[in-house]
């Protein structure tokens, strides 16, 4: 079923979403990578204050290459989700709701997904030229100093993904084998 959702997101849209759905998103979503989100965990950790509020937001596991001249933003492509698996949790717990990019997730993220009430979404990647178009504005917020892996705050308008893994433990990698 196709869905246009709004991000952020609160239990409503997460209650509402099944694995299978198409969904388009629009409105404020963060980027993270792997390098990023070893500093969130840690600071976190260590009771120190993170760049951007969590609760409700969608993090998409991106690290953009270079703007070209009239661009907002280069490729943005998700990258394997998996990398981020051991930070997750704890980011979960402290209120994301969503997670864009693609592969696998481990079952600890999976019950804490379930146990949190989150969804995770897959985009498609290979796309990343296309599914730039749908970032409308790229603003790095924190962590400049990572390059590509820095923080940023994006305005997105229909960014196409798929939920793979919904609030329910529905999995698709696991249903469509």
């Amino acid at each position: 079923m196709d869905r246009y959702i709004n991000a952020p997101i609160d239990n409503e849209i997460v209650n509402s979403l099944k694995a299978g759905d198409c969904v388009y998103i629009t409105g404020t979503i963060y980027t993270a990578r792997d390098a990023a989100h070893k500093r969130m965990y840690e600071a976190i950790k260590n009771g120190e204050n993170i760049p951007f509020e969590l609760k409700n937001n969608i993090i998409y596991y991106l690290g953009p290459s270079p703007a070209r001249e009239g661009q907002v933003i280069g490729s943005a492509g998700p990258t394997t989700s998996s990398r981020m698996d051991k930070y997750t949790p704890l980011l979960l717990e402290h209120g994301l709701k969503g997670m864009i990019g693609k592969g696998k997730r481990s079952d600890n993220v999976i019950e804490s997904m379930h146990k949190n009430n989150a969804v995770y979404f897959a985009a498609i990647g290979g796309a990343g030229a296309l599914l730039s178009k749908c970032i409308k504005k790229a603003e790095v917020i924190a962590y400049d100093d990572l390059g590509t892996e820095a923080i940023r705050k994006l305005e997105v308008e229909n960014l196409p993904a798929i939920v793979v893994i919904d609030n329910k433990k529905n999995n698709m990698y696991e249903s469509h084998k």
